[in-house]
This record gives C-alpha cells, structure tokens and sequence, in this order.
C-alpha cells in the first residue's frame, strides 16, 4: 500500500510558504518475471513427477503380466507333462 503525506508550511499572515509530499511505500510488489518463473519451474516439476509416476505403474503393469503368462506357460507345460505320463502309462499297459 501506498501512502502520500503532504507537508504544508503557513507563515502567520496565512499564506504558504512550503509545500513538501512524502510518498511512504510498504514495500509490497508484485513480483514481476521471477515469480512467473517460479511458477514455470513448479510446473515443469509437477509435469516430470507425474511422468515417472506413471512409468513406475507402467513398469509394475508390465512385470505382472510377464508373470501372468510366466505361470499361464508352466500350467499348460504341466498339462502336456500329464498328457505323456499318461500316453506312457497307457503304452505300459497295452505291452
């Protein structure tokens, strides 16, 4: 906030003799370029956080699908290893 005082002098006949203002500042300002700066340097660090965010979950989805189909391959290998164990037991037999 700006305040402006004005001084006045009056001699004793009435008139005046000096005049003096005084502008007393605050000292708030608006900041100018560096705050606008500022403001683009918490953006870009909102936008990089946000980017490995998601490319950790992109890595977890990743992970948990290799392990899905990781076990989806050993289920249907177990499936053949039964599929022969019984070809063989049956071959067995017949003999």
């Amino acid at each position: 906030m700006t305040e402006e005082r004005i001084i006045r002098t009056e001699n004793p006949d009435g008139t005046t003799s000096t005049t003096h203002t005084t502008v007393i500042n605050d000292g708030e300002r608006d900041g100018g370029a560096g705050k606008w700066f500022l403001l683009l340097i918490l953006t870009i660090a909102i936008a990089v956080v946000i980017y490995f965010i998601s490319m950790g979950s992109n890595a977890e989805i990743a992970k948990d699908t290799a392990i899905t189909d990781a076990a989806n391959q050993v289920g249907e290998a177990a499936g053949q290893v039964d599929e022969a164990a019984q070809d063989a037991a049956g071959a067995l037999d017949n003999n």
